[in-house]
């Protein structure tokens, strides 16, 4: 007969427990049509230097991004197509793609031409991007009510966010009636990417408020708020005139990513 010998016993050393399954993957046509995901960094972790002179009504800022986006496939798209027609009606073109390119040409535009021309180069942008027969369409089904400027604020805040960034839909008063009409945009991505007055201005302000009103038949007013970037896009209410309008009465942005000036000239 052997000798058995006894087994060592093992010594167990307890360890956290921990989970080497992967998350299930989301599949990729579910992805697709999920909302893009915003990411907010804290300013202080930025070192984001944001300074209001109160006495003479200027704004210092850095060209320092606060939120992160992560566009969705359909919003790259969408980026990619509107940056391509900007770039074809301007003659203008850059090697960047993403966000980073529709401002860069967006730049380019609002350096190469006086605001008359930079107005008619997105109003013909805009004709090239969107079908004319939708236009019509548009306009003869949705003439001005109620309902028309609450589905353009709801319609604003769902489709549009990889233009403008997060918004959201507020309630104000029309005609002594409470209507849903207006779009709070929390802080504008073009403005804070762009960081030029003259070009949220020259380049979206004033045309996008006459393109809505020649196609839709709809008056709108966009009232940007150039201390914390945010904006209201304000359904059914008529803009001021330009030279009554506060948003030409403000000096550029000390750290002007495009002119590099701070005086009111980038509006002008």
């Amino acid at each position: 007969m052997g000798t058995t010998i006894p087994s060592a016993q093992p010594t167990i050393v307890p360890f956290p427990a921990m989970s080497c399954r992967k998350p299930p993957r989301t599949p990729s046509f579910l992805s697709v049509l999920t909302q893009p995901t915003f990411v907010t960094i804290n300013e202080d972790d930025l070192n984001l230097n944001l300074k209001i002179n109160t006495r003479n009504n200027t704004t210092a800022t850095t060209s320092k991004s606060t939120v992160v986006y992560h566009d969705s496939l359909i919003e790259s798209i969408a980026i990619d197509y509107i940056s391509k027609a900007f770039q074809e009606t301007s003659g203008l073109r850059n090697e960047k793609s993403g966000y980073d390119g529709f401002v860069a040409v967006s730049s380019a535009v609002f350096r190469e031409f006086d605001p008359t021309q930079q107005r008619q180069i997105v109003d013909k942008t805009l004709e090239k991007a969107i079908p004319g027969f939708m236009l019509i369409m548009i306009r003869n089904l949705m003439p001005e009510s109620k309902f028309t400027r609450e589905f353009f604020a709801v319609f604003t805040t769902v489709f549009f966010r990889w233009l403008v960034g997060p918004s959201e839909v507020r309630e104000s008063e029309f005609e002594g009636k409470k209507e849903r009409n207006v779009v709070h945009i929390q802080k504008c991505r073009f403005l804070e990417q762009a960081n030029c007055i003259g070009m949220c201005t020259n380049l979206c302000k004033i045309p996008t408020q006459e393109f809505i009103k020649k196609n839709f038949g709809t008056p709108v007013n966009m009232v940007p708020n150039f201390d914390d970037m945010s904006c209201e896009i304000i359904f059914g209410q008529d803009p001021p005139a330009q030279e009554d309008d506060p948003a030409f009465k403000r000096p550029c942005y000390k750290l002007c990513n495009v002119k590099k000036r701070h005086s009111a000239s980038c509006s002008k």
